[in-house]
């Protein structure tokens, strides 16, 4: 766009130069992400556009859209620019793309290896500053019945409660099941309480011919399965 219109209004700009009209005219593909996120925030300051403005906060977040979907109203509140309205446009906006790439995981129904487990959660968890624990109920074949959260916790840890989730693997008719949930602090391995959960898991599922098919955790640099480390 040049140093020349740097400062000047968006609507001083050309026009293919302007996010709203390059849209209409080349097409979405070609928006940056800060014209896209300008679009949303419509305007900026006296000080500088709204792509500029955009620029500023994807810089906060070293160009990261993953990390941007991780801010608050709050968060965005202080970039000056940016009030509520504004920061819920972006947010709703992210939340949207979550949900939509989410429905498209969705059409695979068959669970069959870790990888799958992945990415049926990975819209889900990947972005949450704290832990869920959820499970995956699965038929015969292996098709996916019902996905379920059972806990929510902090940072470092949640509660499982073995009862809640047979007794919904029971009522679902379930053949077995998935056990899936996140470490916000990016560690793959599993802690030693998260070994101990599996165990009477796997224990209690084998009892109610309910196997533990594996237990899968989520971080920001990939996953850990416990299945393809023979730890089931």
């Amino acid at each position: 766009m040049g140093t020349l219109i740097k400062n000047l209004p968006i609507t001083a700009w050309a026009e293919d130069d302007r996010p709203r009209e390059k849209l209409v005219n080349k097409g979405r593909q070609v928006l940056s992400d800060a014209e896209l996120v300008a679009i949303l925030i419509v305007s900026g300051s006296r000080e500088e556009t709204a792509v500029e403005l955009s620029k500023r906060i994807l810089a906060s977040v070293h160009n990261n859209l993953n990390e941007l979907s991780k801010l608050g109203v709050n968060d965005l509140k202080k970039f000056k620019g940016i009030a509520e309205a504004k920061a819920i446009s972006i947010i709703a906006a992210l939340e949207l793309g979550r949900r939509r790439k989410e429905a498209e995981i969705e059409k695979r129904k068959k669970i069959i290896t870790s990888m799958d487990a992945y990415h049926l959660f990975k819209p889900l968890l990947l972005d949450l500053p704290h832990e869920e624990f959820w499970v995956i109920f699965l038929d015969r074949s292996n098709h996916l019945i019902k996905k379920e959260m059972i806990s929510r916790g902090g940072v470092t840890g949640t509660v499982v409660d073995l009862k809640i989730i047979f007794k919904t693997g029971i009522e679902h008719l379930a053949s077995s099941i998935i056990l899936c949930h996140n470490h916000p602090s990016g560690n793959r391995k599993p802690s030693e309480q998260d070994l101990q959960i599996t165990k009477k898991l796997k224990e209690a599922g084998r009892l109610l011919e309910i196997p533990v098919l594996d237990h899968v955790i989520l971080c920001e640099n990939g996953y850990y399965s416990f299945a393809d480390e023979g730890l089931l």
